[in-house]
């Protein structure tokens, strides 16, 4: 009688657990639609926050914000501009498919993200003559928690940050979080990205900084701080945008 008790008992908490997890399963299949319009949402949000920052933007973007840019897309291997919706195009969704990403080497992969696409969008702010006042990057890298992901606004002589704006990150509240806090994030714009040789020098110390080229690190959330650092660094290399700042600073971009 008790076998048989036992055996119920299994029986109907493996079918719980199995409704439980059903409906877990399609809960998330019915809500990613809205995640991904908030993400999103928030990410057009922050572009826009961001770029209303930079001293003498605004008369160039008038009320329109961040749909005032020029995305455009680039394949990054050679750095030149390609046809395609460069505004509704994900590079960490494209990471994903094996098709159109490759893998990265454990010496390439700072940004501990695996496999980078083989495309990403860029976002341009251009004069009447057709020249760029300001280039927005996104950016993303593995952080403590989470995937950490941002925008790196250029000014025009791509080497110097304009602003930084994290838009996605899911941190320790309280510790790595703090990334995303205006104090942090404003420690970013007049940092130079290279030395005077021309070496990527731009990077996010372990506690205060002392040269020209860093930014503060975050006491209590070093990994994640670091994480930012490593995005900027990456996306700035050679596997990311490396090869379309160069081919702009040669003037072959028209």
């Amino acid at each position: 009688m008790a076998e048989i008790s036992t055996t119920k008992t299994l029986i109907v908490a493996g079918l719980v657990a199995f409704v439980c997890a059903g409906l877990v399963t399609i809960s998330a299949v019915l809500l990613r639609p809205y995640e991904l319009a908030n993400i999103a949402q928030e990410k057009q949000a922050r572009m826009t926050a961001m770029l209303r920052q930079v001293p003498g933007l605004t008369p160039l973007l008038g009320d329109a914000g961040a749909a005032a840019l020029d995305a455009r897309l680039v394949h990054l291997p050679t750095g030149a501009y390609v046809d395609g919706d460069a505004a509704g195009f994900d590079a960490l969704v494209s990471a994903r498919d094996e098709t159109q990403s490759r893998a990265l080497s454990t010496q390439e992969d700072i940004g501990g993200i695996g496999r980078v696409a083989l495309h990403a969008p860029v976002f341009l702010v251009l004069d009447d003559a057709g020249e760029i006042n300001l280039l927005v990057l996104p950016i993303y890298a593995q952080g403590y928690q989470s995937t950490i992901r941002a925008f790196l606004a250029l000014e025009a002589d791509l080497n110097t940050i304009a602003a930084l704006s994290i838009y996605a990150q899911g941190e320790t509240p309280g510790l790595g979080a703090r990334i995303q806090t205006s104090e942090w994030q404003n420690l970013w714009p007049g940092k130079s990205l290279v030395d005077n040789t021309g070496t990527l020098q731009v990077t996010v110390t372990r506690g205060k900084a002392t040269a020209e080229h860093e930014i503060d690190g975050i006491t209590g959330a070093t990994r994640s701080s670091l994480a930012v650092g490593n995005a900027v660094r990456f996306w700035l290399g050679p596997t990311g945008f490396g090869p379309y700042l160069d081919r702009l600073k040669r003037g072959e971009m028209g």
